[in-house]
């Protein structure tokens, strides 16, 4: 009897979105314990609150740090970090599922219904197939991207030295993690067009869904058929490649008479293109972030707001539902109804379903942000922390969309401040409505609805 209402507990409330949420508070648990341990730093042992912080960093793949990666963390320490972003970006259902597969074991609806969410907008009938090519392709392209830059770096470390460090970027490259070794991250190697071109290619393929990528490669095996892809391919690629091209344009024109005014101009291209890819979900960067002006990290905040596409190792609100509003907003401008995109109309409850996750999101930042502020101000007046605020928003909004980049304001956070951060790169990873799908049963469709009344907008 026990057993019986134990299992029927269990299966009421262990809904889809809680066993995702729970999976990643158990893994982030696990990484905080062993990131606490005194092999796991070089010198003395990570606070609790910092091991937590970079625990959930690695696996909601963010790359916000508190502390740096490369000298704080001993060689074990990197490897857990490492470990936890190979499995935050995938996803720890995603692991867990493949091996109930690979053991001959059937797995549930439950489960079933959280990879569906997670990779295809299509029903899914060889949820196997599926699992074996997104480690096919994590695999293929993480170990490609990683010879490339062992290539590049062979000539300027010893050969283990490259190869680990190859294996490490690329890792945190695919997985749009944003974790680094270097303490400049790549400012270095800002010049460098091979490892530049390496690294954005890594982060373009991670960041832009599995689905996608498996359309792309099926279509290099298709003969004498015409090329098609779905519609969310064609929304992803269109709206990927204008979010690279404007974000490279506008940042190079901003910049050029101010932090490239030194570089040649192919190199104020290539750190503009670099900063344009990197700062959609992966966090890294080529130039220091508060040499940049006032419209430029504006300019970050949007993309890092957009960050990636769905079914990626990225978060944000996601391309797809930028375009599906856009989409909205246009055809109600031209007087039309719904959204139409590629002469295809989107459904109601998906249109419906991205705008509450902007505006979810939307709250979320604004919330976020004032927590920060207000638990940061310290012994400072209100006229000495005005400044602070673009800076404390471009936090938030990069905690919220995964991405890592910071004007230095991290590092500085206090108890309080780490604990707020935390809880918005959850939020950003799992995303605002899952959480709130968690929380409560999904209500019924067709039960009743209220009288209609107009009210007076515009």
């Amino acid at each position: 009897m026990r057993r019986n209402r134990f299992r029927n507990f269990t299966h009421r409330f262990l809904i889809p979105e809680r066993t995702l949420i729970l999976s990643f508070l158990i893994i982030i648990l696990v990484g905080t314990c062993l990131l606490s341990l005194p092999y796991a730093a070089r010198v003395k042992p990570a606070f609790f609150i910092d091991a937590l912080f970079t625990a959930t960093s690695a696996v909601c793949v963010t790359g916000l740090i508190v502390v740096d990666t490369g000298s704080f963390y001993s060689q074990f320490g990197q490897i857990v970090i490492l470990a936890l972003i190979q499995l935050g970006g995938l996803g720890i259902m995603t692991f867990s599922v493949f091996f109930y597969l690979l053991l001959g074991r059937s797995i549930g609806i439950r489960d079933r219904r959280i990879i569906q969410d997670t990779f295809s907008q299509f029903p899914i009938r060889n949820i196997y197939v599926l699992l074996k090519s997104v480690f096919l392709y994590t695999i293929v392209i993480e170990c490609a991207g990683a010879l490339f830059l062992f290539i590049g770096w062979i000539d300027h470390f010893p050969l283990m030295t490259a190869l680990y460090f190859s294996l490490f970027h690329a890792v945190s490259a695919f997985c749009n993690a944003g974790f680094s070794l270097f303490p400049d991250s790549f400012a270095s190697f800002q010049n460098n067009i091979p490892l530049n071109l390496s690294i954005t290619s890594l982060i373009i393929l991670g960041g832009m869904g599995f689905i996608v990528l498996k359309e792309i490669v099926g279509i290099g095996f298709r003969k004498n058929l015409p090329l098609r892809i779905s519609l969310h391919s064609k929304v992803v690629l269109t709206t990927s490649a204008t979010l690279i091209v404007l974000g490279t344009l506008f940042i190079f024109f901003i910049e050029r008479d101010n932090s490239l005014l030194k570089s040649p101009l192919s190199e104020q291209i290539l750190i503009s293109y670099f900063q344009s890819v990197t700062s959609r979900t992966a966090g890294f960067n080529t130039i220091p972030m508060v040499s940049l002006s006032n419209p430029t990290l504006f300019i970050l905040i949007i993309l890092m707001f957009i960050g990636a596409s769905p079914g990626s190792c990225g978060g944000g609100i996601k391309t797809t539902n930028l375009a599906t509003l856009l989409s909205l907003a246009f055809n109600r401008y031209k007087g039309r109804e719904g959204a139409t995109v590629f002469k295809r109309t989107i459904p109601q409850e998906t249109v419906f379903r991205s705008v509450s996750i902007i505006l979810a999101s939307i709250l979320a930042v604004t919330i976020i942000t004032i927590f920060l502020l207000i638990t940061q101000m310290g012994d400072l007046s209100h006229t000495e922390s005005r400044g602070l605020f673009l800076e404390y928003l471009f936090e938030t909004v990069s905690a919220f969309g995964t991405v890592g980049l910071s004007m230095g304001v991290t590092t500085k956070l206090n108890s309080a401040g780490k604990l707020i951060t935390i809880a918005m790169m959850l939020l950003g990873r799992l995303g605002p409505l899952t959480l709130a799908f968690a929380m409560a049963q999904r209500v019924r469709k067709g039960e009743f609805h209220y009288a209609e009344e107009n009210i007076i907008v515009g």
